[in-house]
């Protein structure tokens, strides 16, 4: 009975020592395996808009990665929510707009005096600020919308910001427009159709449903900004970016002639404490995954992947320089 007892308690010992030793190193500790993995929590945006489904297409990318444990793609509030979820350490990833993640690095606009350490993975399509008149409108410049019914977007949106920075820049302020309204695109376009109003500011990838629908309807041109009016906008807020919309391309609505514009890039983020190895490794994919005929998400197809490290306004975390440096791909 006593031998019986001793074997037992050496078995036991010896099943404990095994499971200690499987748990502190052995195959899965230094290869990047499971025991390393890391669960990430994706901010991306509403059901509806852009942001979320472009999360749902990188899911299974990034979860090849022997980093990865799993990626959860949350919807959320989009830049704001999501910058201030990397600062609280609820999201590992983001996408964000230039625009915010310039004030949250700088301490201004909603985050005034609130710095957020961020940095940037990887540059994204631009949404573009799209000015459109109606054809006898005679508004051919941004000067021209002086004394004119102009819709400006949803108070405190990012259409609004926009407006608000381009008549900025033309010298222009809203008291100089006979009537401004702080519409939603699909109703900018119906008060475009009923002549409520002359023009209208859009500010999203290229092509915008709500502009396709009123060019079916209605003649309307683009209204460009370009040359002074961009470079002083540009230097001012350095979040803007130059922006073709090419001309004879019926998947951007077909124009006679390009119009010249500016966009505000999107980017996907991550807190600056990510581990180099598994930030490397998911920029690796990112980038991979763009030169291949499985990107789905419209927004995704737009991209240069040789210019994704390009013109960002946050600074690269290190894994993801260190991966752009090795392709010969960074400014």
């Amino acid at each position: 009975m006593k031998r019986k007892l001793i074997f037992t308690f050496i078995l036991a010992l010896s099943m404990l020592i095994a499971a200690c030793s499987n748990g502190s190193g052995g195959d899965g500790g230094s290869d990047g395996g499971s025991g390393d993995a890391q669960s990430i929590v994706f901010g991306t945006g509403g059901t509806s808009g852009v942001y979320y489904p472009i999360g749902g297409a990188l899911k299974p990318i990034f979860e090849e990665s022997d980093h990865v444990a799993n990626v959860t793609v949350e919807s959320t509030g989009a830049s704001v929510a999501n910058i201030q979820n990397i600062q609280d350490g609820l999201n590992q990833m983001s996408i964000v707009m230039s625009d915010v993640a310039y004030d949250a690095i700088n301490g201004k606009g909603q985050f005034d005096g609130n710095k957020v350490e961020i940095t940037a993975i990887a540059g994204m399509y631009q949404n573009v600020v799209q000015v459109v008149a109606l054809k006898g409108s005679n508004i051919e410049s941004i000067e021209d919308l002086k004394g004119k019914k102009v819709g400006v977007g949803q108070v405190g949106s990012g259409v609004e910001q926009s407006a608000k920075k381009v008549l900025e820049s033309a010298g222009l302020t809203y008291d100089d427009l006979s009537k401004v309204t702080h519409t939603g695109y699909a109703d900018s376009v119906q008060e475009m159709k009923n002549g409520s109003l002359d023009a209208a500011f859009f500010t999203s990838g290229v092509p915008n449903s709500n502009i396709t629908d009123l060019m079916q309807q209605t003649d309307v041109n683009f209204v460009e900004i370009k040359d002074d009016l961009a470079s002083k906008l540009m230097e001012k807020y350095p979040f803007y970016k130059e922006y073709t919309i090419p001309a004879g391309d019926e998947a951007a609505y077909g124009l006679d002639k390009e119009v010249t514009t500016v966009g505000i890039q999107n980017m996907i983020i991550v807190p600056p404490d990510l581990s180099e190895d598994l930030v490397y490794d998911l920029t690796k994919r990112y980038y991979e995954y763009l030169g291949t005929d499985g990107v789905a998400v419209g927004a995704l197809k737009q991209l240069d992947r040789d210019e994704i490290a390009k013109g960002l306004i946050v600074d690269l975390h290190p894994g993801a320089k260190k991966f752009y440096e090795e392709q010969g791909i960074t400014e």
